[in-house]
Order: C-alpha cells, then sequence, then structure tokens
C-alpha cells in the first residue's frame, strides 16, 4: 500500500470474493491504457518476454496469448505428468471450444483496451477456466488471437490440483458450450 501511495499509476483493489477469474476481471475492468496485460503471481514466465507481447515487436492482433506449445516456446523443469495432463485438458478444450489454439492456459495474456472492456464484461466463470470462456467469446466476437512463444519455468507450488480442479474445469468447458447455446455470450452487456 505504501508503494501505491507514491506511485499514482498504481491501484490497489481489494476482493473478499474467491476465485481467480473474478480478480482477473476485476483487474481488467479498472485498469487503463492502451494494453492490458495479466500475469500469473509466480511470474513463471520472465518478466523480460512482457515485451514481446506489445507493439512494435508483435504486429496486429487483439489478444496476444503466451503460448509453452508454440514453435520456439521453451519449458523448464516440467514433470512430465504435468506436460501430459496439460495436452489432455487443452485437448478436451480445442475439440469444446477452441480449435486451433495451442496453449490457452498459459497464464499470460495482453489484450487490446477496448477488447479487454467488452470481454470481461460478459465473461460468467470466476474460476480457473474463466480465460478459456473469454478466448471463446472473443472467437464469436471475430476479436484476432495470435500465440506468443515463451520460455516457461515450472512452478511445483502451483495451486491448482490436477485431481480436484481437473474435473471443475471440463464441467466449465460444458457450461461455455451450454451459455454459447443460450446465446449469452452474445447479449449485450455494456
Amino acid at each position: 500500500m505504501d508503494f501505491a501511495r507514491v506511485n499514482s499509476q498504481l491501484h490497489v483493489l481489494q476482493n473478499n470474493q474467491p476465485g481467480k477469474g473474478r480478480a482477473v476481471r476485476q483487474g481488467m475492468l479498472a485498469a487503463q491504457g492502451e494494453y492490458r496485460f495479466m500475469c500469473d503471481v509466480d511470474l513463471s514466465m520472465p518478466v523480460t518476454e512482457i515485451n514481446r507481447f506489445l507493439p512494435p515487436h508483435l504486429g496486429d492482433y487483439d489478444i496476444a496469448i503466451a503460448s509453452r506449445e508454440a514453435p520456439g516456446a521453451i519449458r523448464y523443469n516440467e514433470p512430465s505428468y504435468r506436460h501430459i495432463v496439460g495436452r489432455i485438458y487443452n485437448g478436451m478444450i480445442r475439440t469444446l471450444a477452441l480449435p486451433g489454439l495451442q496453449d490457452t492456459q498459459c497464464g499470460f495474456k495482453c489484450f487490446k483496451s477496448a477488447v479487454a472492456e467488452d470481454l470481461f464484461r460478459r465473461q460468467t466463470l470466476n474460476g480457473w477456466s474463466f480465460d478459456v470462456e473469454i478466448l471463446f467469446i472473443a472467437r464469436l466476437a471475430g476479436y484476432k488471437v495470435v500465440e506468443v512463444p515463451i520460455h516457461w519455468n515450472y512452478n511445483p507450488h502451483s495451486k491448482i490440483s490436477v485431481a480436484r480442479d481437473s474435473f471443475k474445469m471440463g464441467l466449465d468447458l460444458l457450461t461455455i458450450r451450454f451459455n454459447a447455446m443460450r446465446g449469452i455470450y452474445n447479449r449485450n452487456h455494456a
């Protein structure tokens, strides 16, 4: 808080409700500037990689997502079982929601300001799968999504439990499809 007092561009937000998706939505809608970047708190991607998501390094796009699977990406110290489980879940994502995207779950994403405002106002999921939902809505809206290959370091202290969270994230994929069929994402949320 002291840092925020002497740095007027930093705003500290308080959120007492659970859910990573809820917290990210609050931050994205409160953020200002031409681009809005989200990153995992463990900084498994080096901060020096952030410039790769912004002009002039990156050309025309609406959303740039970090990818551990795109050509040129490097994974460090990831156990084989985690990689396999991640690829299985990503296969489900590609089948049910986002064909063609190789890695939607890496926690580093950059949005143009107007795109973030549009998408995060339509978001309904508050848990781990919120970013799949955001990218699904982006596709429905015709936004251009690009994958940026990154250097990524495995963090053994991740809060995701493969056993507990996999089932919930699978249900979230079905919720996204159901919401789309009901037209929830087409509603004006301005």
